[in-house]
């Protein structure tokens, strides 16, 4: 069988070396060296700074929210995965939201004009499958109503907007470390701030909003922290990682050539480099991507689709104001993700887009 998606696991020697050291100190938590290091080491590989190491990618953005004090609405997307609505819903925020382009599959900037209304706190994109939104677009929206613009980048990590990380745009930018994605630590996730009095107002949140030089309690505050054993992951991962990009961006490559013609994509970012976080591919209509969901099933290949169903149609978000989403419902009723992986090999989807046009046209050729 071939799974629509398999985590990376470094060399257990790497993970044990980085284990033995947690040990040696018998520190386990609480901002402790591998965490510190963690940290240092991404931002120095992302290019950014205010990076803050959290336990997983919801409480990323929970965590954002809180720093800014959100409140009332934030104008977000439908096409992407329930946490980045269901994080806002947590926190007591309604996500109110607008359609998405159809091009990019990225929340539509003039959709979310549209939707701002005088409720509206934040607006929360997605760089959906790594493909960064239109950055400074929603960068002038934010300006224009005085809203925080607040990123969810679980799947952008590495990325590069005009030679510098998309990381750095808005207010605050996400990132999930959870097993399934580019870079991981098993569990985890970061958030990076663009102001450094946010990040610091973070740092003393993420400790039940006790400073730690004096001791009290100055904020209120939550336990966002991640382990030094999940942090170990993280930096013997982090020591291939360039590795692992190489190997999945050229996976991705060979998939768009082979499946050329045959079914449709996303369209890119102009001014931005590409991860291979994922293989989406979107079909004629629903039925077309039922029979090849099947077909691929049927050769042992599980793919997925990524995203459905669109998310202002679930009943939690239906009784809530939003826009009609027509190009989101319609995307996520014939969008699959195709399997990508580090361990996938470049026969592994050569069988895989033979598979998908057999499905399609009865042979591969």
């Amino acid at each position: 069988m071939i799974p629509v998606n398999k985590p990376y696991l470094p060399a257990f020697s790497k993970y044990t070396q980085y284990l033995e050291r947690v040990y040696a100190k018998a520190w386990l938590t609480n901002n402790g060296p591998m965490v510190q290091e963690l940290k240092l080491r991404l931002e120095e590989y992302l290019g950014v700074k205010n990076l803050l190491p959290v336990a997983n990618g919801t409480l990323a953005m929970q965590l954002a929210y809180k720093v800014f004090d959100l409140q009332g609405e934030a104008v977000t997307t439908p096409f992407t995965f329930i946490a980045s609505s269901s994080s806002l819903a947590w926190e007591g925020i309604t996500p109110r939201f607008a359609d998405v382009d159809t091009q990019s599959y990225n929340l539509c900037p003039l959709a979310t004009a549209r939707a701002i209304s005088d409720r509206t706190s934040a607006i929360v994109p997605v760089h959906v499958y790594g493909n960064p939104c239109d950055v400074h677009a929603f960068a002038e929206l934010g300006q224009q109503h005085k809203l925080k613009v607040i990123y969810d980048a679980a799947h952008a990590f590495g990325i590069k907007v005009g030679g510098q990380s998309v990381l750095n745009f808005g207010d605050a930018a996400t990132l999930s470390f959870h097993a399934t994605k580019v870079f991981h630590s098993v569990e985890g996730g970061a958030v990076i701030f663009n102001s450094s009095d946010d990040y610091e107002r973070a740092v003393l949140m993420t400790n039940f909003g006790i400073d730690t030089k004096t001791g009290q309690i100055t904020d209120s505050g939550i336990n966002t922290k991640l382990s030094e054993v999940h942090a170990a992951m993280g930096l013997a991962v982090l020591d291939n990682i360039d590795a692992i990009m190489q190997h999945r961006v050229a996976l991705f490559e060979q998939y768009c050539h082979q499946l050329k013609d045959v079914v449709v994509q996303p369209a890119w970012h102009q001014q931005a480099t590409t991860n291979g976080a994922y293989m989406p591919v979107t079909f004629d209509d629903a039925t077309q991507s039922s029979i090849v969901l099947d077909g691929l099933a049927r050769q042992g290949i599980i793919a997925r689709r990524y995203f459905s169903p669109s998310l202002n149609q679930l009943p939690q978000y239906t009784q809530r104001f939003t826009d009609p989403c027509p190009v989101s419902e319609s995307l996520a009723s014939r969008t699959l993700c195709l399997p990508l992986y580090y361990d996938l090999s470049a026969t592994d989807v050569t069988t895989i887009t033979d598979a998908v046009k057999q499905a399609l046209y009865g042979s591969a050729n």
